[in-house]
């Protein structure tokens, strides 16, 4: 079997739905302190189960407000906004104003990939 081949059963297996192109520009990333960095950060921001549970409501619900991730998420109004402010400031979610509110939305569904295959990972490790 190909490289490109066992890539791709791979993903197919995971049942990700993007192609794998960008694995191979990945190899050059690795060695990159810069690109390591990064990736030590977004995995940071993610460290959270309320940040974890805020890109899942988004997932699977689309565009919310403060309000309805608070009720969903079960957590106080200020800790949500701390949390949505980290999100946001790693470009992870967007803002749109609609009158007073303000109505969250996931800003790249590669995002929602790494927090599904983490959370997929946890399981398999307990299983």
């Amino acid at each position: 079997m190909a490289v490109g081949d066992r890539r791709r059963a791979v993903c197919e297996r995971a049942q990700v739905v993007h192609t794998c192109e960008c694995v191979h520009t990945l190899s050059v990333a690795l060695t990159d302190p810069t690109s390591i960095s990064r990736g030590a950060e977004l995995l940071k921001v993610l460290g959270s189960p309320v940040r974890l549970g805020v890109i899942l409501q988004l997932e699977a619900h689309g565009e919310q407000c403060v309000h309805e991730l608070v009720a969903s998420l079960e957590v106080t109004q200020p800790l949500m906004s701390q949390h949505l402010r980290i999100l946001r400031s790693a470009n992870l979610i967007v803002g749109r104003r609609d009158g007073k509110e303000m109505r969250y939305s996931i800003t790249d569904d590669h995002v929602i990939h790494i927090v599904r295959d983490a959370i997929r990972h946890a399981e398999e490790a307990l299983s």
